[in-house]
């Protein structure tokens, strides 16, 4: 099979020397400034010379030779111009010629002087146009221009493709616009009139007032097109400008006379319209910066006077709870630098001042529950204000946060008072509640709980409490008191749990004991004589022995038992005829609880297995105490628990006070030890800083007492003091 090589095409020079005319330059010139006269003057039709150039482009090289061909061809083109398309072609032929035989440079100067005569002659037409005809005549001036700048564009493409380039001269259709903005853009005449026309326009259309919007659209394009700096000098600087003026009266006048509510919603409305108006404009490159403009006159200038206006300002919508105003400001003045800081900071003012108002009020902390249950409000209102109207916005989250903790540790009974709300729940608050429910109530008091600093005062009364709730039975669900425990480790660990943990496997050791004593103890029970007895101790760790007793009346009809707590049990078997003070003596039980036993056991009505004279609703301590050998009841089983838990009194928290004063000091100790074994050596200041640090998860020490730890393990001969410098310390191994 036989290969055909491929024949390259090879384009030759004229075998014959091509004699021009002396006056050829000069002829042809004439020729071509009639065409673009013509072109101005609207003698060309829509005929594409960059279509027509494209499909003849082969004639530049060899034009001469295939120029009968155009020519014969030429009656099928007379439908398609108004001028003679034989003059059209000799046009691009001759512009061609011009450039290719060294006459670009008058070819291209020539084309200047022409176009700027024809401009002149358009900018005073221009210039004649009065009132709103101004911008039209305009418009439809620069829609001829830049039809006409094509055609001639396409006529010279030879000259812009080769002569421009190598020449160093603007490409024609740049030098078309650079003209338009020389002789009738910057026209003193025409350049102020321009810009006043069109930002009066703007103003119109800001009050109410419907203007052409296509014809500004299409106005500022125009500037766009001629370069950045003519957009940016003759219409963006000016325009931003003016509506700063605008803005800054609009927005003085709108504070004066509107709350702070209707302000933010015609900002808002400003700042849509302003984007949409730009849109329309086709001024999208200025849109970021009209947006500032009003950011900065409408809400930056009045940030601080917005937020604390009287009676309508942030305070107001916080108490109020008026959410859509809340994130109307949230948006607004997110927008502005340290918008959202005012915003913070009042809130935070607002929210530290109403909180020390809650927990230092003497009337609001008489009932702990109560107290507890208004700070879970407030801080479920502040939470939903922050998801609803702040977007979850962390800055506020943890200024919340940061606020609550400031105004819980105010009042130094939080602890006690968190501890018996759980206890209140944990009693009768949960019954015939779903798991669901339980563990929102649970997650809110570990939510209070974080903010403690002195999470040992809270563990200590939490004993107490969870301790009198197994030994009376009274706990309203064991999975709720087992899932809070577990929280509590979650949080603070297994050794701040331990010991709760312990108290329920005493009550499961309690169970079986008391079991093995009723089996062994059934047949000994004489009938119609009352008996009690003890059944059974818990662990003495926790302060209170758990114990039950059990009273036996048998007749043939019936038998009752009564079923007591450990502190009862004591009172009823040492009474016979004694009062107050020989009862305290004998049973050693601190007051607060004996008082509530008594009672529990003297003054609720129907189950009064003792009877107290005087009788009174309160225990004295010169009241005497009976066995109430005419107690009846309709039950087999009479339960008889513990009045339940109040805060304590003043000698009660002092004495609690100074109990959990006494567990620090071995845990400060026990962490200066761990820094001074790891460090070896150190100063005072910084023993201070590493113990707070390591102690704050559960409390906060003082310095002063740190200090006293320190010299204890110094005489203690665990440190010593450096001889140079007293302030370091050396650890001892």
């Amino acid at each position: 099979m036989s290969t055909q090589k491929k024949r390259n095409f090879k384009i030759e020079a004229f075998k014959h020397r091509v004699e021009l005319d002396p006056k050829y330059a000069e002829k042809t010139w004439k020729i071509l400034e009639h065409a673009i006269q013509e072109i101005y003057n609207h003698n060309a039709s829509g005929l594409s010379f960059e279509e027509l150039y494209r499909f003849h482009r082969e004639i530049f090289v060899v034009f001469i030779k295939i120029y009968d061909w155009i020519v014969g061809d030429v009656p099928s083109c007379k439908g398609l111009l108004h001028c003679d398309p034989l003059e059209l072609l000799r046009g691009i032929r001759n512009a061609y010629n011009m450039v290719l035989h060294k006459y670009g440079e008058k070819l291209y100067s020539g084309l200047v002087t022409t176009m700027t005569s024809h401009l002149k002659n358009i900018s005073r037409e221009v210039e004649l146009a009065q009132g709103g005809f101004f911008l039209e005549e305009l418009n439809r001036k620069w829609e001829d221009h830049r039809k006409a700048l094509q055609m001639i564009r396409d006529i010279l493409m030879y000259m812009d493709r080769t002569f421009v380039p190598s020449a160093q001269k603007t490409p024609v259709n740049d030098l078309g616009l650079n003209l338009w903005r020389d002789n009738i853009v910057r026209s003193p005449k025409i350049q102020a009139r321009l810009k006043n026309t069109l930002l009066e326009l703007v103003e119109r259309e800001r009050t109410g007032e419907v203007i052409n919007r296509g014809l500004m659209r299409n106005v500022i394009q125009m500037l766009k097109e001629l370069g950045p700096n003519v957009y940016q000098e003759d219409f963006e600087k000016p325009f931003l400008d003016v509506s700063a003026d605008f803005y800054r009266v609009e927005s003085q006048k709108f504070i004066e006379c509107c709350d702070c509510g209707e302000y933010m919603k015609k900002a808002e409305r400003r700042l849509n319209e302003e984007t949409e108006r730009v849109s329309h404009y086709s001024a999208e490159v200025s849109g970021g910066k009209i947006e500032n403009v009003v950011e900065r006159e409408m809400i930056a200038n009045h940030m601080q006077r917005l937020v604390q206006m009287e009676n309508s300002g942030l305070v107001n919508m916080l108490v109020d709870d008026k959410y859509d105003d809340l994130s109307r400001m949230y948006s607004l003045f997110n927008r502005v630098p340290g918008g959202l800081s005012a915003i913070k900071d009042v809130m935070t003012s607002h929210l530290r001042e109403t909180g020390k108002q809650l927990v230092t009020d003497p009337e609001k902390s008489k009932d702990p529950v109560e107290f507890v249950q208004r700070l879970l409000d407030q801080k479920d209102k502040y939470d939903k204000i922050i998801s609803l109207a702040f977007s979850n916005d962390k800055t506020f989250q943890n200024a919340l946060n940061g606020s609550f903790e400031y105004f819980i540790n105010l009042n130094p009974r939080s602890p006690e008072f968190i501890s018996l709300f759980v206890d209140d729940k944990l009693r009768k608050g949960l019954k015939e509640v779903s798991e669901e429910d339980v563990e929102v109530v649970l997650d809110k008091v570990m939510m209070l709980f974080r903010y403690l600093q002195e999470k040992d005062v809270f563990e200590k009364y939490y004993k107490q409490h969870l301790a009198k709730r197994l030994l009376s039975g009274k706990s309203a669900s064991d999975e709720a008191e087992r899932s809070l425990i577990v929280k509590l480790k979650t949080e603070c660990g297994y050794q701040f749990t331990s010991k709760l943990e312990g108290m329920f496997t005493d009550m499961r050791t309690s169970q079986d004991t008391m079991q093995g004593f009723y089996a062994s103890q059934s047949s000994e029970m004489s009938e119609g004589q009352p008996s009690l007895v003890v059944q059974t101790v818990l662990a003495d760790e926790h302060g209170l022995g758990g114990l039950e007793g059990s009273v036996r009346e048998g007749t043939e009809a019936r038998a009752e038992r009564l079923n007591l707590p450990d502190v009862h049990t004591h009172a009823v078997q040492l009474v016979g005829s004694d009062g107050y003070k020989e009862i305290e003596q004998a049973t050693a039980i601190p007051a607060p609880d004996l008082k509530r036993c008594l009672q529990s056991l003297a003054c609720v009505k129907g189950k009064n297995v003792l009877r107290k004279e005087p009788m009174s609703k309160d225990i004295l301590e010169d009241d005497d105490f009976f066995f109430n050998d005419r107690f009846t009841s309709k039950f087999f089983k009479v339960k008889i628990g513990t009045v339940a838990a109040q805060k304590e009194s003043e000698p009660e928290k002092q004495e609690t006070r100074q109990r959990v004063e006494e567990d620090r000091k071995p845990q400060i100790e026990a962490a200066i030890v761990r820094i001074m074994k790891s460090r070896r050596v150190l100063d005072h200041n910084n023993i201070v800083t590493e113990v707070t640090k390591q102690l704050q998860s559960r409390f906060l020490p003082n310095p002063v007492v740190i200090k006293k730890r320190i010299e204890s393990l110094i005489e203690r001969e665990f440190l010593e003091r450096d001889k140079v410098d007293r302030k370091m310390y050396r650890y001892l191994a």
